[in-house]
């Protein structure tokens, strides 16, 4: 098990949300070169972190904004299909990363408010099957990998609908097995390793099928565009920009 993978195992994310880009940005110079890039901060790698639990992913972790494919992924899709950097727009970021929060916080424009449970960079902690806020707030709602988390994810989905102003949008990106079309999930497995197994990760209680997951984005009210990044960017910057299996971008609009 490499180091990474072990941290994130047993270490409690709040701890790591405290400490790990400190740890990780002292040692990014040992992985300076021209081969490979993250898009968010401009910085060039000759190779990035590994990262993954059960599925440890090389290439996966740039050291200095602790981006991962799936974070390179929606930030290049931000820059390249919406006006998310330059139009006046209020925006709930649940479960928010430490590779978007600096920056987009320097975004004038933009109304920020993040959220969690409990994450110490959120500005609100509330459980998001019950958003304390009104109907029809936000312009954009943000919430990567965190519907595997979940216990009904169908009542989160219905909470950030009501949350988003019509004609509004999010961005919805969770684990996916694209062996799979159909969702796994159990409510009686509550073993952290044999979840760990089934779902990749010992705290996740489903993992996503690449069919079903759009259908219950457009069960709760959702018009949803899966991009793919491979066809934006083509092959080149796809691979330099280091996506992996982050080809597909969940994008939902509230009509």
């Amino acid at each position: 098990m490499g180091l990474v993978s072990a941290l994130t195992r047993w270490v409690p994310r709040t701890v790591l949300q405290r400490g790990a880009h400190l740890a990780l940005q002292s040692v990014a110079w040992a992985y300076a070169g021209s081969s490979l890039e993250d898009p968010i901060v401009g910085k060039s790698y000759r190779k990035m972190l590994p990262y993954g639990r059960v599925r440890s992913r090389p290439n996966a972790l740039a050291p200095h904004s602790l981006s991962l494919e799936r974070h390179r992924a929606v930030w290049v899709f931000l820059q390249r299909k919406t006006d998310f950097f330059s139009a006046p727009l209020r925006m709930l970021h649940l479960a928010p990363e430490y590779c978007y929060l600096k920056r987009f916080k320097k975004l004038g424009h933009l109304d920020y408010v993040t959220a969690d449970l409990d994450s110490p960079w959120a500005d609100h902690h509330f459980d998001c099957h019950d958003i304390p806020f009104e109907d029809a707030s936000f312009d954009v709602l943000m919430a990567n990998h965190l519907m595997e988390h979940v216990q009904d994810d169908r009542r989160v989905l219905a909470e950030f609908h009501r949350v988003l102003r019509p004609g509004g949008w999010a961005v919805l990106q969770v684990p996916i097995d694209y062996g799979n079309e159909a969702t796994e999930e159990d409510p009686m497995v509550t073993d952290p390793m044999e979840r760990e197994r089934l779902y990749w990760q010992q705290d996740h209680v489903r993992l996503y099928g690449h069919k079903d997951y759009p259908n219950r984005l457009r069960a709760a009210g959702f018009d949803v565009e899966v991009v793919d990044m491979l066809d934006l960017l083509g092959a080149e910057l796809y691979g330099r920009y280091s996506l992996g299996e982050e080809r597909w971008v969940y994008f939902c609009r509230k009509g």
